[in-house]
């Protein structure tokens, strides 16, 4: 099968986000300008340097988190786990603006100490973040794509004691959950090492 801008009549939907996947579940917490906070998961988002960490999301649409964020030029992250799905996809539900998430889906907010905005408590890890960098993305044409991307540095980071193990953070342990397009999603429950072909052996 091969297509360029038609979808084939084979394909009911396009497949772009379940072959683009698995992809991470970024949990945005932000603050309006009038302070109310507001919560929204986002799969659009990833880490996108160490040097320093910064992580990006991007927004179909100005939506709350994007346009709070570029108000305030803060937001935190949230771990979304399997444990939290239930109130991950709460919290995705189209409320209005000013309207607060972490109430309407029964979420508990943690207290950040370098920024405003709050995170999701009950998430094994979670970051502060200061924003960087926000812009509308265009296709070859130059049109809009009606998508804004938000780059932000971590300034913080909340870290459950229970999910360190030997030095590290027990990614299996915490059991993050991914969005794999559709409405199909996955969890990580196993992990393995790779060590690299110039570099040390990975220890058995």
């Amino acid at each position: 099968m091969y297509y360029e801008d038609d979808l084939p009549a084979a394909l009911s939907f396009d497949p772009f986000k379940a072959i683009v996947a698995p992809r991470p579940i970024g949990w945005v917490g932000t603050l309006n300008e009038d302070g109310i906070p507001n919560l929204g998961p986002y799969s659009f988002f990833n880490a996108i340097s160490t040097r320093p960490n910064l992580v990006a999301f991007s927004s179909e649409g100005m939506k709350h988190s994007a346009a709070n964020a570029r108000a305030t030029g803060e937001f935190t992250l949230s771990l979304v786990t399997y444990a939290l799905r239930d109130k991950m996809n709460a919290s995705s539900a189209h409320l209005a603006d000013g309207a607060n998430e972490f109430a309407a889906a029964g979420i508990e907010m943690g207290t950040s100490r370098r920024i405003r905005p709050p995170f999701v408590k009950a998430s094994p890890a979670a970051f502060e973040c200061k924003v960087v960098q926000t812009m509308e993305l265009t296709g070859l044409d130059g049109a809009s794509a009606d998508s804004f991307l938000t780059i932000g540095q971590v300034v913080a980071v909340h870290i459950d004691d229970a999910y360190v193990s030997d030095g590290k953070f027990d990614a299996a342990r915490a059991e993050p959950l991914a969005r794999c397009g559709y409405r199909n999603y996955a969890v990580a429950r196993e992990m393995f090492e790779l060590g690299r072909p110039d570099g040390p052996a990975v220890p058995v």
